[in-house]
């Protein structure tokens, strides 16, 4: 798994491709989006997966957890015939705003 943390609440989650008994997976590059929780910890989405979220006590942790969680949300979506979101559609930008 690569991980890019940049000095924004935004990083990118990169899934990396494995085999399993002779089967090579397919590698898929999630966007994820951290932001920090008040009451501590961070809340972390994967917008291309509606629904997919979770936290941790720390960046390290909520990135582990949204891997897991974006790994259980394909497979409920596999087993129930749906078609698998196409991460490389989701884009992340930025808009700086004057006030």
């Amino acid at each position: 798994m690569h991980v890019v943390v940049p000095d924004s609440p935004y990083a990118i989650l990169f899934v990396g491709a494995a085999q399993v008994k002779g089967e090579t997976m397919k590698t898929m590059d999630f966007k994820v989006v951290l932001e920090p929780d008040a009451d501590g910890g961070y809340v972390v989405t994967c917008p291309t997966i509606p629904g997919c979220y979770s936290q941790g006590d720390t960046i390290e942790e909520a990135l582990k957890n949204i891997r897991e969680a974006i790994e259980v949300c394909i497979e409920d979506m596999e087993a129930h015939g749906e078609e698998v979101p196409n991460p490389s559609k989701t884009l992340v930008g930025s808009v700086v705003v004057t006030l």
